[in-house]
C-alpha cells in the first residue's frame, strides 16, 4: 500500500514537472512571437502556427493543472492532456499542408478535429466552470440539429465539416480572440506577474494609503484606490480582490466597516479595472481588433466613464464615512506620498515605457508590454522596496507562472473561436441582428433593455473577456445596425458584461470578497449593486451622449462630463440619504428627481434642447446650498440602512 501511495505520489510530481515545462515553453514561445523572433531568423511560420502551438500546450497544462482523478487514475488526466497536446502540436507542425486539404474533410483532419473539441470543451468546463461551457456546448449541438428546431435558421449541416470548421479555419478557433490572448494579452499578464513578484502590490496599496489614507473614510478610500492602480494591469476583477483584498478588507473592517460594505467596496472598485486606462483588460484588446480601430481610441473612449465609475464609488463611501463618522485606525501609519515614490519609483518607470512605446512611438502592444516587463524585472531585481528584492530565482519563475495564468483566457479565447465559427456559418449572427432590431420594433431604448438583459444573465459565472466576445458576436451587430456608435455600442456590451461580476445571483467578484470578509455572497452582492447603482447607468450614458466617449467636440464632452458629476453627486445623496447632514424625506425625494433628470440624456428622449438639464443642474446646486445649512431636529437617515452620527456636519 505504501509502494502504491509512493508511486502515486511519484507520478504526481512528475506530472507537475511536465506541467511547468509545459507553462515555461508557452511563455518563451509567446516572447520569441512578440519580439519577432520567427522573421528575424527568416523561418516561415503562419500565425495559425504559433495559435495552435500556444493552443497544444494550453490544453496540456489545463488538464495537468485541473485534475480531475487521484491516484493512479490521474493517467487519465495525463491522457488527456498529451492527447490535447498532440492533436493541437499536429495542427501547428502541418498547418501549410492542412489549410489545403482540410475543406475536403480528411481523415486525419476529422480525428484532431473531434480531439481538440471535445477537450477544449472539457478544459473550459475544468477552468471557468459550467456557465460557459454549457454555453459552448449549446452552440455545438445547434450547429448540428438546428435545422430540426422550429425556429431555426440553419441548414442541415455534416458534422465533419462543422467541427475541422470550428476548429481549425481562422473563423473559428484560431481565430480573432485566441489570437489576442496568445500574441497581445499574454505579454501583460506576464508584466503583471513580474509586477506581484516584485512588490508592486505592496508598492499601490503605500501609495495609495499615502494619497487617502488621512481622508475621511480612508481605509475604504486606500482599497478603491489600489484596486483602481493594480487592476489596471491584470485585468482580472476576480485576481484583483484575491491581491488587494488580503489586505484592503481587513483594515476597512477594523475602521469599522461593515464586513459586507467593505467586501462590496472591494469588489466594485476591483471589477472597475478591467476598464481603467491606460491598460485596461484583455476585452479592451479584443475591441480594438473587433472595430478594427487603434487601442489608444479605445483608451480615449474609456478614459470618461471610468472616472464616472470610480468618483461614483469615493462619493458613496465618503457619504457614509462621513454618516458613520468612521475613519482609518490610529495605529496603522500613513506613509507620505513622496516616501513612497522615493523608494518606488522603479514601479513608475515601466509604466512611462509602456506608455510612452504603446501611444507616442505606436509600437505594436506586445512588444510594448515585453519592454516594460523587461524594465521592471531589471528594476526589481536591482532597486529593493521597503527592504525587499527578489531573488534572480523568482523573477524567472514568472515565466511558468504566467504560462499557468494564462490557462483560463486562452480556454475562453478558444471557446469563444467555437462559438463566433457556429455563428458565421449557420448564418445564426446575421439571422439573430435581424430578429432582436424587429423585436424593438425601431424603439433603440428597448433594443439596449433587451441587450443589458442579455448581457448580465450571459455573464453570470462567466469571466469578462469570454461574456464581451459572446455579446460582440451575438448583439453588437444589432446595437451597430439600429444606429449606434460602434465604440459605444462595444462599450455598452463591455460594461454590463462586467458588472455581471458583481450582480446576484451569480457574481464572481462580490463572492470572492464576501469569502475573505466573512460576509454572506448575496448581501454582498446586492451591497455592490446599491453601492455601484451608477454604473448600470453609464452604458446607457455613453449611447446617448456621444462626448462621454469622445466621439463629439470638446465642449461637448465637459458638459457631459460635468452633467453626470453633479447628477451622481445628487442622486448618490438621495439613495444613501446624507449630504453634510441626515436629509428630510422631500430633500431626498427632490435631489433624485433633479440628479436623475441630470445624469440621463432627457433632450434625446424628449426631443429638446439640453435645457432640462441645465435647469436640474441649477435646481440641485440650489437644494446643495440649502442642505449645507445646519438644520435642526434632523436625526435618522431613513433609507441607508445604517444610522448615522445624529447632528454631524461636514
Amino acid at each position: 500500500m505504501n509502494d502504491q501511495s509512493g508511486e502515486a505520489q511519484w507520478l504526481e510530481r512528475a506530472m507537475q514537472g511536465l506541467g511547468w515545462a509545459m507553462a515555461g515553453t508557452m511563455s518563451l514561445a509567446a516572447i520569441a512571437y512578440a519580439l519577432d523572433v520567427p522573421r528575424r531568423l527568416a523561418l516561415p511560420l503562419y500565425t495559425e502556427q504559433y495559435l495552435a502551438l500556444i493552443l497544444a500546450l494550453t490544453l496540456g497544462v489545463a488538464f495537468l493543472r485541473y485534475p480531475l482523478f487521484r491516484g493512479w487514475f490521474r493517467l487519465i488526466d495525463l491522457a488527456c492532456a498529451l492527447a490535447g497536446f498532440g492533436a493541437a502540436f499536429y495542427i501547428a507542425l502541418f498547418y501549410p499542408q492542412l489549410v489545403n486539404e482540410l475543406v475536403y474533410r480528411p481523415l486525419d483532419g476529422k480525428i484532431i478535429s473531434i480531439i481538440i473539441a471535445v477537450l477544449t470543451i472539457e478544459a473550459v468546463r475544468r477552468a471557468t466552470g459550467w456557465g460557459l461551457t454549457a454555453v459552448v456546448a449549446g452552440f455545438m449541438l445547434y450547429g448540428l440539429f438546428g435545422h430540426l428546431l422550429p425556429f431555426g435558421v440553419s441548414r442541415a449541416m455534416l458534422w465533419d465539416r462543422l467541427l475541422i470548421y470550428v476548429v481549425a479555419d481562422t473563423n473559428g478557433m484560431l481565430g480573432l480572440p485566441l489570437m489576442v490572448a496568445a500574441i497581445v494579452v499574454y505579454t501583460f499578464i506576464l508584466m503583471g506577474q513580474v509586477l506581484q513578484v516584485s512588490g508592486g502590490s505592496a508598492f499601490f496599496n503605500d501609495l495609495a494609503m499615502a494619497v487617502v489614507g488621512r481622508a475621511r473614510g480612508g481605509a475604504a478610500k486606500i482599497a478603491v484606490v489600489s484596486s483602481f492602480l493594480f487592476g489596471s494591469v491584470s485585468g482580472s476583477a476576480v485576481a484583483n480582490v484575491v491581491a488587494s483584498g488580503v489586505v484592503t478588507i481587513p483594515m476597512m473592517k477594523r475602521s469599522g466597516y461593515s464586513p459586507k460594505f467593505a467586501a462590496a467596496t472591494e469588489s466594485l472598485a476591483s471589477t472597475g479595472g478591467q476598464l481603467a486606462p491606460p491598460i485596461m483588460g484583455a476585452a479592451a484588446f479584443l475591441m480594438a481588433e473587433f472595430l478594427q480601430i487603434s487601442y489608444a481610441t479605445v483608451v480615449l473612449a474609456a478614459v470618461i466613464p471610468t472616472a464616472l465609475y470610480y468618483f461614483s464609488i469615493m462619493l458613496y463611501v465618503h457619504v457614509h464615512a462621513t454618516a458613520q463618522n468612521l475613519s482609518i485606525p490610529e495605529d496603522v501609519e500613513i506613509p507620505r506620498v513622496r516616501d513612497v515614490l522615493k523608494d518606488g519609483w522603479h514601479f513608475i518607470l515601466p509604466f512611462v515605457i509602456l506608455i510612452g512605446t504603446l501611444f507616442w512611438l505606436n509600437w505594436r502592444p506586445e512588444l510594448s508590454a515585453l519592454s516594460a516587463a523587461g524594465a521592471l524585472a531589471v528594476l526589481a531585481l536591482v532597486v529593493p522596496y521597503r527592504g525587499f528584492k527578489p531573488r534572480l530565482r523568482e523573477v524567472l519563475g514568472t515565466i511558468p507562472a504566467t504560462g499557468f495564468g494564462v490557462v483560463e483566457i486562452i480556454v475562453i479565447s478558444a471557446a469563444a473561436g467555437i462559438v463566433i465559427g457556429v455563428l458565421n456559418l449557420t448564418g445564426l449572427s446575421f439571422s439573430l441582428t435581424l430578429q432582436l432590431v424587429q423585436l424593438a420594433a425601431g424603439n433603440l431604448f428597448l433594443l439596449l433593455i433587451i441587450a443589458a438583459l442579455v448581457s448580465v444573465v450571459l455573464g453570470m459565472g462567466m469571466p469578462t473577456v469570454g461574456v464581451y466576445v459572446l455579446l460582440a458576436s451575438l448583439i453588437g451587430p444589432a446595437l451597430v445596425r439600429a444606429g449606434i456608435d460602434p465604440i459605444a455600442a462595444h462599450l455598452f456590451l463591455l460594461y454590463f458584461g462586467m458588472l455581471s461580476m458583481i450582480t446576484p445571483p451569480v457574481a464572481l467578484a462580490s463572492f470572492t470578497a464576501a469569502a475573505i470578509a466573512g460576509s454572506k455572497p448575496m448581501e454582498t452582492g446586492f451591497q455592490a449593486v446599491k453601492m455601484g447603482w451608477v454604473a448600470y447607468l453609464i452604458p446607457f450614458m455613453i449611447v446617448f451622449e456621444p462626448g462621454l466617449v469622445m466621439r463629439s467636440g470638446w465642449g461637448e464632452a465637459a458638459w457631459n462630463t460635468a452633467a453626470a458629476v453633479a447628477g451622481i453627486v445628487f442622486a448618490t445623496g438621495a439613495i444613501y440619504g446624507f449630504l453634510w447632514r441626515p436629509l428630510r424625506i422631500w430633500e431626498r425625494v427632490a435631489l433624485i428627481v433633479v440628479g436623475i433628470v441630470a445624469l440621463l440624456p432627457v433632450h434625446v428622449f424628449a426631443g429638446t434642447s439640453h435645457l432640462p438639464n441645465a435647469l436640474a443642474l441649477v435646481l440641485g446646486a440650489g437644494l446643495l446650498f440649502y442642505i449645507r445649512r445646519p438644520v435642526a431636529g434632523v436625526h435618522d437617515v431613513g433609507g441607508a440602512g445604517e444610522r448615522p452620527i445624529r447632528g454631524r456636519s461636514g
